[in-house]
């Protein structure tokens, strides 16, 4: 009874970004199932897990297997995202669950060829000998003809829909939505603002640390209000000398930087080692080196 229902189901089509999100989910989850398993070993002798790491993995990702794709015909993230396999060689158009041949198959091409690349990796990288460096040869050749293939693959998958990995159409196995899709009840236009306006906000929030609000703020205040025939005799000096130009309060251990304004040491000082490029904020006079006020104009101000 529950196959005929299965098999009244009508096929409806998964979105690229649907599938590649899957894939996606997938990877987190095996990496997260790794994660947890190597924490248990954390008191153990270091390196414990080093020689039967490929074993161990294969171990982990075939309990995987074997409550995901082998009993209800999905991976845990297309069973998050409402995503299924389907039995693309069947001639009928309603949804057929895989055969025990594809799951199989499935099992040998995720798991097993990923065994088998780590292993053939540590049994031949220390080998010199000429006979392991020939099947080391054939091995990588092989491994780059998969990985072309795949490559292909994914651009067809990108123009066609259908298929996003290897393993995928050698088995003839589509993935699918379980369920109808409910019309979408918010609009594209609004959801395209929100999308704009948030990688707006994500990009103020990383430019604002890097832009020098303080010497802004200095540059701007000089544009609003210049100041105009300065010159750098002791008398306009000792004019300026009773405040700070930055601070605005009583000059502590007065300092000049060649024009005729003066600063707190601790003031100009913190200020020029945190820009370099760093400008009175009076008159925009370049800082070349500090040096004190002469003790007679600041006798001549007390």
């Amino acid at each position: 009874m529950a196959s005929s229902i299965g098999n009244e189901k009508s096929v409806n089509p998964v979105l690229r970004i649907s599938q590649l999100d899957a894939l996606e989910l997938n990877k987190a989850l095996e990496q997260l199932v790794w994660s947890q398993f190597t924490s248990c070993f954390h008191g153990f002798k270091p390196g414990v897990l080093a020689h039967f790491e490929p074993e161990v993995k294969a171990f982990l990702w075939l309990v995987l297997w074997r409550f995901t794709v082998y009993s209800k015909n999905a991976t845990v993230g297309q069973a998050i995202l409402n995503i299924q396999y389907k039995n693309n060689l069947s001639q009928t158009e309603k949804y057929q669950s895989l055969s025990k041949q594809q799951k199989l198959w499935y099992l040998i091409f995720t798991v097993g060829g990923r065994w088998l690349e780590e292993r053939c990796y540590d049994l031949f990288s220390n080998r010199q000998l000429q006979s392991f460096c020939k099947i080391k040869g054939y091995i990588n050749f092989g491994a780059g003809l998969l990985k072309l293939c795949g490559l292909l693959n994914f651009l067809i998958f990108l123009q066609k829909g259908t298929f996003a990995t290897l393993t995928e159409r050698i088995l003839g196995i589509r993935s699918v939505f379980c369920k109808p899709q409910s019309v979408r009840q918010v609009g594209f236009e609004y959801m395209n603002r929100e999308l704009l306006w948030h990688g707006f906000a994500e990009f103020l929030i990383y430019l604002l640390p890097l832009i020098n609000l303080q010497k802004l703020k200095l540059t701007i205040s000089s544009w609003c209000l210049p100041i105009a025939g300065l010159s750098n005799s002791e008398n306009t000096l000792a004019a300026h000398c009773k405040e700070c130009s930055l601070c605005g309060e009583w000059p502590t251990m007065p300092h000049t930087v060649g024009c005729s304004h003066v600063f707190c040491y601790y003031c100009i000082k913190s200020n020029y080692l945190f820009d370099m490029y760093f400008t009175c904020p009076k008159c925009g006079s370049e800082v070349h080196g500090l040096q004190p006020l002469k003790y007679k104009i600041e006798m001549t101000e007390l």
